[in-house]
């Protein structure tokens, strides 16, 4: 399988002690059923201790052996392979413990002398499927809790690294942006070239530092957008173009950066910068909620063929970090582009 990443490494939550914990809860289990008659205690004979013995063998024997090997590349043939071997491994086993060595040490065995290896194989088959049976189960438990495990841990994995690259594609975006109005500005010879760069550089600080953050607190966010609109107002020398109504209770409330500012970004690119037609934004946070809405009238000659990026961006990491948890309303009316995003946080 092709690793996707290495930005976290994969433990599974059944660590061989866990395991391990659950095969001698398994085998104490065992015991009881086979060694333990109601109302008379223990009863361990010697040919019921040869049978725990052939027992655990042949368990193991399918569970370390052959089960691992059947289902790395599953098929039928290799399935009623693993089968037959796990079967005659029992029969053998059993053979060897009960028949020779208990005949060899202590002169007894569990069969007749004469018995045909037919009727033994015969006679064997209800017998052998027991540890066959019950190492398969507990075999595909284990591996199908370690499957889901990772199953989830892969998912996990996908998102992170699908997070990074959404990040990294917000960063060169703003930087192209941002430097393309410095140069204008520097151009034109610009009173406000030298604080822009000076902006720049505080805006970089916080692309560097808190974008590598899962969670920032809102405040945050909001100076990364007066950033921009600073920016914004050095470039064209006008003030009082956006109108903000913030009402946040808590302004250390934890959002993933670059969640509001996407929209700001845009309306600063492709929105009229003018007193007259000024934009709007209203943050509001309330019980756990965010409600944000964004409004600006639309400047034509604004319009380029890298429109959207950002916003296409934000969506792809809202639908990450609140699946089923926001709802985002994007529309034109008229000459006016409205964003109303709305966010259960908790």
């Amino acid at each position: 399988m092709t690793q996707i990443s290495t930005v976290m490494q994969y433990k599974s939550s059944l660590s061989i002690q866990k395991e391990t914990l659950l095969h001698i809860i398994l085998w104490l289990v065992v015991a009881y059923f086979s060694l333990v008659s109601p109302g008379k205690g223990i009863l361990l004979s010697m040919f019921q201790l040869t049978w725990i013995i052939v027992l655990v063998a042949t368990f193991y024997f399918n569970y370390l052996v052959v089960l691992p090997r059947v289902f790395n590349k599953i098929n039928i043939l290799k399935v009623i392979a693993g089968l037959l071997t796990t079967y005659l491994f029992f029969i053998f086993f059993r053979y060897l413990v009960e028949e020779i060595i208990m005949s060899w040490l202590f002169n007894s065995s569990n069969y007749p002398v004469d018995v045909s290896p037919i009727h033994y194989a015969y006679d064997n088959l209800y017998f052998g499927s027991q540890p066959v049976v019950l190492s398969t189960f507990f075999w595909l438990i284990i591996r199908n809790i370690r499957l889901a495990d990772y199953n989830r841990f892969i998912a996990e994995e996908q998102k992170v690294t699908e997070i990074k690259f959404l990040k990294a594609q917000i960063n060169p975006h703003f930087i192209f942006n941002t430097l393309n109005n410095i140069y204008s500005m520097v151009y034109f010879k610009s009173e406000g070239a030298l604080p822009a760069v000076a902006q720049l550089s505080n805006i970089m600080r916080f692309t560097t530092y808190q974008s590598q953050k899962d969670r920032i607190p809102l405040s945050d966010e909001i100076s990364y957008i007066e950033s921009l609109i600073e920016l914004e107002s050095l470039r064209h020398e006008v003030t009082d173009f956006v109108q903000w109504e913030l009402q946040t209770e808590d302004p250390t409330l934890s959002i993933p950066p670059y969640i509001l500012s996407p929209f700001v970004e845009n309306a600063l690119k492709h929105g009229q910068i003018s007193p007259e037609t000024p934009i709007t934004i209203h943050l509001k946070t309330e019980q756990g909620s965010l409600s944000f809405s964004i409004i600006n009238t639309i400047n034509h000659a604004q319009k380029d063929s890298t429109s959207g990026i950002g916003i296409d961006n934000v969506k792809k990491r809202l639908e990450i970090y609140y699946p089923n948890q926001h709802q985002l309303n994007i529309q034109q009316q008229g000459q006016q582009f409205i964003v109303r995003l709305q966010i259960k946080l908790l």
